[in-house]
């Protein structure tokens, strides 16, 4: 098991499932998250405050820049065998994904964030300036009932922001035919 900690733990056992979640740099808002709550209440006011996207970029609205990120985690399951893909969905300012990494999980990550951040700085004429923000959220999957609740829960996130109204009309995720 792999462990290490920025601002939030990174627990990510070998052979099991992880839900990551990761997003652009600055779009948080500065407030905080509320004192005292459990990780998984705090990672729920986190993903709701960026399914509002009422601040910061949202850079993954594009069309293209949307596309280069759900073709470079594809790219990474499919031709790299980084890992084995359950689920993933790219949503205006942040991303998640539901994989069993074969190498080790930050090295997965940082090979989708490196290669889509570069290509969409290209797009957006940008330069000297991070695309991601360096932390992300991950979680290991403990059992089969929780592998199900997330899989649903990442193919539905376009539904709950209003993009949508079924998970198979969102073009960015595993959902989309």
């Amino acid at each position: 098991m792999t462990f290490y900690r920025r601002h939030l733990p990174h627990w990510q056992p070998d052979g099991k499932y992880l839900f990551i979640t990761w997003r652009l740099e600055g779009s948080l808002p500065r407030e905080q998250t509320p004192a005292h709550i459990s990780t998984g209440r705090a990672f729920a006011w986190f993903d709701g405050k960026l399914d509002e996207a009422r601040s910061g970029p949202t850079w993954m609205k594009r069309q293209d820049i949307a596309q280069i990120v759900a073709d470079s985690i594809r790219y990474a399951a499919n031709e790299l065998s980084y890992c084995e893909l359950a689920a993933y969905v790219v949503m205006p300012n942040h991303v998640h994904m539901l994989a069993l990494p074969m190498i080790a999980a930050g090295k997965l990550l940082d090979s989708i964030k490196a290669y889509s951040a570069r290509q969409a700085n290209l797009i957006l004429g940008r330069t000297g300036e991070p695309f991601w923000a360096h932390e992300s959220y991950d979680h290991w999957v403990r059992n089969r009932g929780e592998f199900e609740r997330i899989r649903g829960y990442i193919e539905r996130n376009p539904v709950r922001a209003g993009i949508v109204a079924n998970p198979q009309d969102y073009p960015w995720s595993s959902a989309a035919p």
